[in-house]
Order: structure tokens, then sequence, then C-alpha cells
């Protein structure tokens, strides 16, 4: 019972010391409490997350705590100490994350301010080049203010490629001209030649009023000497000393330019012709003229200068230069774009230096005609032809005709120009045939008349058929006899195959005009037999035109051979024939 005692005796006192340390250690919890609020008001923590004063403050804590607990003192020491060593190594890494982070912050933010001076260097040298090209644009739209560039629609002027073109053309316009400006002098050399000039033009006249009085006194002298001559002739009859007194006062009485107009007339002219003679280069003169001026041409044609070329090589002594070999030479050379080709401007110059009554040679005529026609210069050939520069040649009419026929725009021009020159060449039947191109169907009528023969006019008619031409060289006008018969001109245009059409054309006319008329027209030609008017009649049958075939037999059927309605002698050949 003791034992029992004892026992529930331990029991009551180890509940009464567990209660009283529960009580103890619970007065414990509160003063660590109250001290953890009291540290963290006065330290002002965030209630919340990582921070090293909150840190410190439970540290402390847990110093309390272990002093404590002395059973568990060692093992807590233990884990403080583990955590005190992970915490002073996070911290180490996170400072040396933060300086790593401020050296390459640092560093970045370097780099970022040379970048920013840099942009700011670069946008103020943009602003300055902006401005200035606003100035630019000010100024340029204040002397030439923007409008659309004459000649171009405006679809052209906003199409930025045509523009581009165009500029280009517009350049190489520019160097051209720049170029051909490089060639010329300063007005003051100008003024220098013209001073130079009037100088010498004053010294010719100056020469020329004393040479008037030396040749005035040569032909007193002469006077005198033809006296004296006459008077030694004559026999001396009259005292000397009258003779030369009435000579002197004939002398005196004539002007001088009335002697002059008595005689010098030859003698201006012998010594016009003398001086030119003195001054036309001879022997070794004319070869170093020649020699120097063939240099000078080929200096100025290497040099692409053509047009300076093509007037120097016109002006060639002699015309040396003026050949169809020049004439090849600047056809195998190209100027800039949009400039004048070298051959037309050779043979603008030809033209232009050629002197009066001077022409063109044949073949430089044609090639300068034909170069001329290729770039459309029709007015630089209107000039040539009926200025007379030009050698006229069958060839060129021929060419100019050519042309007229591939080229209906120019045809009047160029068959005007050919029939010019066939009537310089006197070729006749080209001059009617160009004549009839050009719808001159009467003049060249009158014309054929005139000038051509009945196998002449035929060959006009088959080059350009006709049937009003047909009609006026078929009809007797005046009591004069056709040039060309109805039936023999009938006759040979229906076996031609390409002519029938217009001899069925005459026919059917006069088929239309009434029945007598045929009948007239076969009576009063007087130039056709009936054989010919027979195979006349045997055309149109193999023709498939048996209604003329029969007129025209009804008319030679109805005659008995002794009627004459010509109104000539020789009409009467048809009808004494009929049926013989």
């Amino acid at each position: 019972m003791n034992k029992g005692q004892n026992d529930h005796e331990k029991t009551e006192i180890n509940s009464l010391v567990d209660t009283a340390q529960c009580e103890n250690d619970s007065r414990f919890f509160q003063s660590v409490n109250e001290f953890i609020d009291e540290e963290k008001k006065y330290l002002q923590c965030p209630d919340e997350g990582a921070d090293e004063l909150r840190y410190i403050i439970y540290r402390s804590v847990f110093n309390k705590v272990i002093g404590r607990a002395a059973a568990y003192r060692r093992l807590l020491l233990a884990i403080k100490a583990e955590y005190d060593d992970t915490i002073r190594e996070l911290k180490r890494r996170e400072d040396e994350a933060a300086a790593a982070s401020s050296g390459s912050h640092l560093q970045s933010l370097l780099s970022c301010q040379r970048w920013v001076a840099q942009i700011t260097d670069r946008i103020s040298v943009l602003q300055s080049q902006t401005a200035e090209l606003q100035e630019e644009v000010r100024r340029q739209k204040c002397t030439t203010p923007s409008r659309l560039v004459p000649g171009l629609t405006v679809a052209q002027s906003e199409d930025p490629e045509f523009l581009q073109v165009l500029l280009e053309d517009l350049q190489t316009q520019r160097e051209v001209l720049l170029d051909r400006k490089s060639q010329c002098v300063p007005v003051e050399v100008q003024s220098e030649h013209n001073s130079e000039l009037q100088k010498a033009e004053n010294q010719r006249d100056h020469l020329r009023a004393q040479n008037h009085r030396l040749m005035t006194r040569c032909k007193r002298l002469k006077f005198v000497w033809n006296h004296l001559m006459s008077w030694e002739e004559t026999g001396q009859k009259v005292p000397l000393e009258d003779l030369l007194g009435s000579t002197i006062q004939n002398i005196q009485m004539i002007s001088s330019e009335s002697l002059q107009n008595q005689d010098m007339d030859e003698d201006s002219c012998c010594n016009d012709a003398e001086l030119s003679e003195d001054e036309e280069p001879t022997g070794v003169n004319e070869s170093k003229l020649l020699s120097d001026h063939l240099d000078r041409f080929l200096e100025l044609f290497e040099a692409a200068q053509y047009e300076a070329a093509a007037l120097h090589a016109a002006r060639s002594p002699g015309g040396v230069l003026r050949n169809s070999d020049t004439m090849e030479m600047f056809e195998g050379v190209h100027g800039p774009p949009a400039s004048t080709p070298p051959a037309l401007l050779f043979f603008r110059a030809l033209l232009v230096t050629a002197a009066t009554g001077n022409r063109v040679s044949g073949d430089v005529s044609l090639q300068g005609v034909s170069c001329a026609l290729q770039h459309g210069d029709m007015q630089l050939i209107t000039h040539a032809v009926t200025q007379n520069k030009l050698t006229f040649t069958e060839k060129l009419g021929d060419f100019l005709s050519e042309h007229a026929q591939k080229n209906p725009g120019a045809a009047d021009l160029c068959l005007t120009l050919a029939t010019m020159i066939y009537e310089a060449c006197r070729i006749h039947q080209k001059t009617a045939l160009s004549m009839c191109r050009r719808g001159l169907i009467h003049s060249a009528a009158e014309f054929m008349k005139q000038q051509l023969s009945a196998e002449e006019c035929m060959w006009v008619l088959s080059c350009s058929p006709s049937l009003s031409l047909l009609q006026l060289l078929t009809v007797s006008q005046r009591g004069q006899a056709a040039i060309l018969s109805v039936g023999g001109a009938c006759a040979s245009m229906l076996a031609d195959p390409q002519q029938h059409r217009l001899a069925l054309q005459l026919l059917d006319g006069f088929m239309s005009r009434g029945p007598d008329v045929l009948e007239d027209v076969i009576l009063e030609d007087s130039s056709s037999s009936v054989d010919v008017w027979d195979q006349v009649a045997c055309y149109c049958s193999d023709l498939k035109r048996d209604d003329l075939s029969q007129a025209v037999r009804s008319v030679l059927l109805d005659q008995n051979g002794t009627g004459d309605r010509s109104p000539d002698l020789e009409g009467a050949r048809l009808t004494e024939h009929i049926f013989l």
C-alpha cells in the first residue's frame, strides 16, 4: 500500500512539475513573442518577405531559446551554425551577383551613353543637311516655280521611268551643247578679228582707190600714146605742139570714170584673172596646203567633231574631199544621240559651200539625197533641187520616185522634185509618168501629145493605168488626129493581161453613151484598119465579152465599102478597105 501510495505521489509530483514547467514555458514564449513584436515595431521591419533585420531579430530569439533549453543546447547550436553558414553563403552570392550586375549595368550604361552621343551627333548632321536641302528647294522654287514639263502629259510628268529617260536625253544634249561651246572663242576674240578685218578692208579700199587713180593715169598715157602713134603714121601733118595741146585738152575734158568705162572691162577681167591665178597655190605651196588640210580634217574627224569636219571637208582645196569616199566615211560613223547624223552634216556643208553654178557630183548627190530621205529632211532636198545644187541624173529621179511609192505622205513632194529632175535631163517619158502619179492627168496628156510618141505613151499607160488619160490621148482635138488610135490602143491593151481591163472600160464607155458612139469612133479611127478592129473583136470574145465583140463586128458588117464618115482624107482608108 505504501508502494502504491508512493507511486501516486510521484505521479502527482511529476504532474505538478510538468504543470510548473508548462507555465514557465508559456511565460517564456509570451516574453519571446513580445520581444519579437517590440523589435519589429522598433526596427520597422516588414511583416512578410525576406529582410535582414527580421533575420537578426529571429537570430537573437533563437539564441534565447538555446539558452533556455539546456538539454538540447548543443544540437540547437549545431543547427544554428548550419543555418548561419547557409545564410552567409546565400548573402555572399547575392552580394557577388549584385556587384556583377552593377558592373555590367555600368558598362551597358556607358555603351548606351556613347550610342546616345553618336546618335545625337548624327541627328544634328542630318538636321543641318535637311535644313540645307530645304533651303535649296525653297531657293529653286523661288527661281524656277514648279510646273509641268513642256511637251509632256500629266501621266508622263508623273512617271519616274519616263522622266529618267528624258533626263538622260537632256543630259546628252547638254554634253553635246557644252562640247560645241568648247569649240567657240570668247566675244573679245571676235571683236579683235572684226577690228583686224575692218583695218584690212580699209587698206583694201585705199589700195583700190590708188589702183583706180593709177589705171586712170595709165589710160590717159595710152590715150596720148595712141594719138602720137596715129600722128606719126599720118606723116606728121600737124605740128607736135598743136597735137599735144589738143590731146591734153581732150584728156582734161574726159573724166576718169568715162575713160575707165571705155576699155576697162576687158583689162579688169584680165587683171582679176591674173590676181586669181596669183592667189591660187601651186607647186610646193599647193601640196603643203593640201596636206595640212587633210591632216586637219582627219584630226577633226577622229575627235568626233563631225560638224566642223564636214565643213572643213566641203571647203577642201580643189574639192578633193567633196566626193563619195568622204561621204562613205561620214556614213560609217554615228554622232551622239538626238544629234544630226554626220553624213547629213556633210551633205548640208556641201550644199552651203557650193558656189553659184557649181553642183555636187552625181554619186554624192545620190548619197546625200538617200541620207536626207532616210532621216526625213525633205526641206534640205527641196532646197538642193530647186537651187540647182545637185547633179540631176535619171537615177536620182528614179530614187525619188521609188521613195514616193513607199511613203505616201511625202509622195507629192518627191514626185514634184522627180519631175523637175526628169525635165532637166529631158527624160520625157518619166516626166509624164511623174505627172500622172501626181494626178495631173490633163497636164500630162498635153505634155505627152507634144513630147512623146505613141509607143512612149503606151509605156506611160502601162506604168500608170488611167482611163481618163487614155480617153484624152485617144480623142482628136482642133481637127488634129489623136496621138493614139482607139483600135491600136485597144488591141495592144487587150493582148496584155495587166491592161485589158482598161481597154474594156474604154469600150464600155463608148457603149454606154449610145449605140452610135462606138460606130462613130470606129469609122473616124483613120489609123486603124479593119484587121485591127477585127482583132479587137477577137480579144473581146476571148475575154468573154461577147457584147463588145458583136458590137464591133456589127459596125464592120454594116459598112458597104463606099461610105466615108471621116472628116479628113486619110479617114476614108477604113471604109474603103472593108470586105476587099
